[in-house]
């Protein structure tokens, strides 16, 4: 959902950096999951606002800059059933992460392995025997998502 950028002020608050539309619906949350991959710890958040671009929040616990400064660089995740259901034709990235990733002709170009932001759009990481394409989530590049089949059809060819 996003990822803490920094400490903010002397007070214990931090800045977040969202992932996604929609940043202030973390606000709506009262209880974060944050931590590095894989180690990743709940936590009551006492305030949260919108700032800019990004968010201003403080956890409980955590009263200054020095505190703060601990959870620099961690991610901030929800769990699953705390997310709304996404409309037809929407995906969580997350429900992709390891599907296979065909072209239009049947040919197969490895597997999502993941995503990330350029600023401009969202770029798939799909992993192959020979390495990692980079894909853009944007102008048709994705076609069409089958989380039945598991397969995410592109417009992309296996030697671009």
């Amino acid at each position: 959902m996003g990822r803490v950028a920094a400490p903010f002020g002397v007070k214990g608050a931090v800045r977040i950096e969202p992932f996604g539309d929609d940043k202030e619906s973390l606000c709506r949350h009262s209880a974060w999951w944050v931590g590095k991959p894989g180690k990743l710890n709940q936590v009551a958040v006492a305030e949260c606002r919108a700032q800019g671009t990004q968010l201003i929040a403080r956890f409980e616990g955590c009263a200054d800059r020095d505190e703060a400064l601990k959870y620099r660089g961690f991610e901030v995740a929800l769990r699953r059933e705390d997310l709304p259901e996404p409309a037809e034709h929407e995906f969580y990235q997350a429900d992709l992460i390891g599907l296979a990733v065909v072209n239009a002709k049947g040919e197969q170009l490895g597997t999502v392995a993941g995503f990330f932001s350029t600023g401009a759009n969202e770029v798939m990481r799909v992993a192959h025997e020979g390495g990692e394409r980079l894909l853009p989530v944007a102008g048709g590049v994705v076609r069409k998502v089958d989380l039945q089949a598991g397969t995410v059809e592109v417009d992309w060819g296996t030697d671009w």
